[in-house]
């Protein structure tokens, strides 16, 4: 099974967050790559992050978003 671009990035974006401090959100402008972009709504529509922008991670976000950090220090450190 092969990663879709879109998802990629989706997967890149939650990766931006810190997920040791709730209170600490990203904020995506209109002048990112159109890729991070559209990314971030998806994110937003799938109830991950509680803006089109961007924002603070929900809590089914932030379980994503750690997992997915798990993984990368898994596979980054082996």
């Amino acid at each position: 099974m092969a990663l879709s671009a879109e998802l990629v990035a989706e997967i890149n974006t939650l990766l931006l967050y810190n997920v040791t401090n709730h209170l600490e959100g990203i904020k995506v402008h209109k002048d990112a790559e159109p890729s991070r972009i559209d990314a971030v709504k998806r994110l937003h529509e799938k109830g991950l992050v509680t803006h089109l922008d961007g924002g603070y991670l929900t809590d089914l976000g932030r379980e994503a978003s750690e997992h997915l950090h798990m993984a990368h220090t898994i596979l980054t450190t082996a």
